[in-house]
């Protein structure tokens, strides 16, 4: 193994940045390889656009006649990029794509050949896809899962695959893949924030939720990530000392960037243009040899499509470049792990920014209604925003380093506090004239100056305000965003729908005015919805004793947070917004703790097997050239050998004291091991966490202490300052 660490670390040294030459403007590049709104105008009828521009923006149905139109269109565009495959493009509940690629290629009779495209094969495909997760939705045997057309994500061509965003849903109809319940969420929200938003403007037809991604990574030499079996099955390091220099400088944060990975980022960039993926912005993160990337904000559905999108691209151009992506939340001890920051807002359909202040008191009025609204609903459901962000992965991040804690809280900076606690003591009923002019003048009125100049930032806070968005800090860089999108926008969906009532049963039985009743209904919100606005540091024990006595969860661990999903009140909620249903939750809980299960499992068995074959024969094999050494210097000095070969002899006995407990505890690993897999389901899930994931650190710890005694010749394993800093 020794050798194959040194034989990587020589062809690492050995590489030069890949030249990428831009030869075209980015604005020229981008969007060619999509059939967007310009290539629709090229090669469709009015009458097909306008269908499929009905279906985007009002939801209508696209009729057979319509959809073999467009099919042909789609096909003779695909061909002209130089597709010859196209696919339905799914996510699956696997939390990646799939794809099963089909040629346009037809033969006639047998001599002659065509290429054939039409409504059918666009708007719907029944794939053999029974072996993805399901939660005992469908058994096995029944093939029967159909992808089906989704016109609001348009089409693209990746490589020679002309690729068509679709869901995916059994026969009877419940989801089997993320997208189905983010597009339900998505108009839920619509519906509900549309009727607010008609307090303001009686004109407003259409609220999108908004979503911007920022993307984390590591990039890792393939040879050094080739020559580390952890970080080839379970994506991070089970074991590695920390190096010497680490993050503690914070050098690598927004430094220049190295020109290897500056080359991957370029060629990268250049593949997101063509897929109309508009990202923006690239950077160092903290750690070493940590990067991110981030777009422009988009509608929540196309967001999420492009981050999964992205993940893939980011694999692919990622071997041209000789290098592996790794967006395991937590793959290295001791430095910053990464996430994926989700700023979410609503906007109208002419675009104003619902959680942007406007220049008038009636526009601010408009933004702390949905400023208010969010906050309340993140109130209510912690625990299931919470569980949506929940995974074996993101378990390690969440209240290590720069990741927040597994609390929520909502972090809104101090000028805005002072502004809710203004409201907060609002006269309750109608408002004397005095109260409602220092409320539109002193309080509302001053919020944009107040935002103008609000620079706060907690970045320990899981749900943080910053500026005109909420960033949901908390996901995880592996995650796909539609999951924690689809509980956001519901339980703000829901949230809204409780508001309008309550307001609209104030005006009609209390005789209040419109503004008087918001104001009477935001006051209460507020009081209701302090407990879960924290300005201050989330780290450490004081802020968990704070959370408890605000009666906040603090669910550290995967199947402790995962139980919400199927608690009376989320399946309640979830059917009531006819997001999900029961029996789709109760799948999705069992998929998710099947996952768990299986990712603790599978670095169990990684552990022990390159401690015990790996780590222990290395250091008896050191420990062998101790014992010969040893024996050497008592044949030359006879009796004084003990004093002058003490420290090799203290050195021998640590090594067997090590070996003995990796040993040891690597059995004890295994027993447990064996006994969780006998169990199902949240037990099988707890056993793992309880009762297995603990040996994890202490085998690490005796491996890692051997790692600093061992002859580094000898080591096999790729350690931290290699993986870390040879670039």
């Amino acid at each position: 193994m020794s050798t194959i660490r040194f034989s990587a670390l020589q062809e690492t040294l050995n590489r030069k940045p890949v030249k990428i030459v831009e030869t075209e403007r980015r604005s020229v590049l981008f969007g060619q390889n999509v059939f967007n709104k310009y290539a629709m105008q090229q090669y469709l009828t009015r009458a097909a656009y306008e269908s499929v521009m009905n279906a985007i923006d009002k939801g209508t149905k696209i009729d057979r006649k319509i959809a073999d139109q467009v099919a042909v269109s789609m096909k003779d565009w695909a061909i002209s990029k130089g597709a010859t495959h196209y696919t339905h493009w799914f996510q699956p509940l696997t939390g990646a794509t799939a794809e099963k690629h089909d040629a346009f290629f037809e033969s006639i009779n047998g001599s002659l050949a065509m290429e054939k495209f039409d409504g059918e094969q666009l708007v719907q495909q029944e794939p053999d896809a029974s072996s993805f997760p399901n939660g005992g939705i469908r058994n096995t045997f029944e093939a029967r899962g159909y992808t089906a057309w989704d016109p609001t994500s348009p089409a693209f061509v990746y490589e020679t695959t002309l690729c068509i965003p679709t869901i995916f849903v059994a026969y009877t109809g419940e989801a089997l893949d993320n997208k189905t319940p983010l597009l339900r969420a998505l108009q839920a929200i619509d519906y509900h924030a549309t009727a607010v938003c008609k307090y303001f403007d009686k004109n407003a037809s259409k609220v999108n939720a908004t979503l911007g991604w920022e993307q984390e990574y590591f990039l890792i030499d393939d040879a050094l990530a080739t020559s580390r079996p952890d970080i080839l099955m379970t994506g991070r390091t089970l074991l590695g000392h920390i190096s010497a220099k680490g993050q503690q400088l914070d050098d690598h944060y927004f430094g220049s960037i190295p020109a290897r990975a500056m080359s991957f980022m370029q060629d990268l960039e250049q593949e997101c243009m063509l897929l109309g993926i508009p990202v923006k912005t690239r950077h160092n993160e903290v750690a070493p040899n940590q990067f991110e990337l981030a777009p422009i904000f988009e509608e929540a559905n196309l967001a999420v499509d492009h981050n999964a999108l992205l993940m893939d691209v980011m694999h692919k151009v990622s071997t041209r470049h000789h290098f592996k992506v790794l967006f395991h939340e937590k793959p290295f001890a001791e430095i910053n792990g990464s996430g994926k920051h989700n700023n979410w807002s609503l906007s109208t359909a002419d675009g104003t920014n619902l959680l942007s202040p406007g220049k008038t008191p009636m526009k601010n009025l408009q933004f702390l209604t949905f400023f208010i609204n969010t906050i309340k609903a993140v109130y209510e459901n912690e625990e299931l925003l919470r569980a949506s962000i929940a995974s074996a992965s993101n378990d390690y991040r969440l209240g290590a380093n720069e990741a927040p804690p597994a609390i929520i809280s909502v972090f809104i900076g101090t000028q805005l506090s002072a502004v809710l606690d203004e409201l907060e003591n609002v006269t309750k009923g109608k408002l004397s004239p005095e109260e409602k002019t220092d409320l539109k003048l002193n309080i509302i009125g001053k919020i944009p100056e107040i935002l103008l100049d609000n620079t706060d930032r907690n970045r320990t806070s899981a749900f943080a305000f910053t500026g005109n968005k909420f960033e949901f800090r908390a996901v995880g860089s592996k995650a796909n965003c539609a999951i924690p999108m689809t509980v956001l926008n519901t339980i703000v969906a829901k949230q809204l729908k409780e508001f309008k009532i309550e307001v609209d049963t104030l005006v009609d039985t209390k005789n209040l005015k419109k503004d008087e009743a918001i104001f009477n209904i935001l006051r209460e919100y507020i009081k209701a919805s302090k407990k879960i606005r924290f300005e201050g540091d989330g780290y450490g024990e004081a802020w968990e004793k704070e959370a408890k006595k605000r009666g906040l969860s603090n669910n550290k661990t995967t199947p402790e947070a995962l139980q919400v999903k199927v608690a009376k009140k989320t399946i309640h909620l979830f059917e009531e917004m006819e997001v999900m249903n029961r029996v789709e939750l109760e799948a999705r809980y069992e998929i998710d703790l099947e996952e768990y299960t299986k990712r603790l499992q599978i670095e169990s068995r990684v552990l022990g097997d390159i401690a015990r074959n790996h780590i222990v024969p290395t250091a008896i094999n050191y420990q062998n050239t101790l014992l010969e050494n040893t024996k050497n210097l008592k044949e030359v000095f006879g009796d004084d050998f003990k004093n002058i070969a003490k420290e090799q002899i203290e050195l021998i006995m640590i090594i067997s004291n090590h070996i003995t407990e990796i040993n040891s505890l690597t059995l004890k690993m295994i027993d447990e091991r064996r006994k969780a897999n006998k169990l199902e389901g949240l037990k099988s899930a707890e056993a793992y966490n309880k009762k297995v994931k603990p040996f994890f650190e202490e085998i690490r710890y005796h491996c890692d202490k051997l790692e600093t005694m061992v002859d580094d010749n000898l080591w096999p394993l790729t350690k931290y300052r290699e993986l870390l800093f040879t670039r």
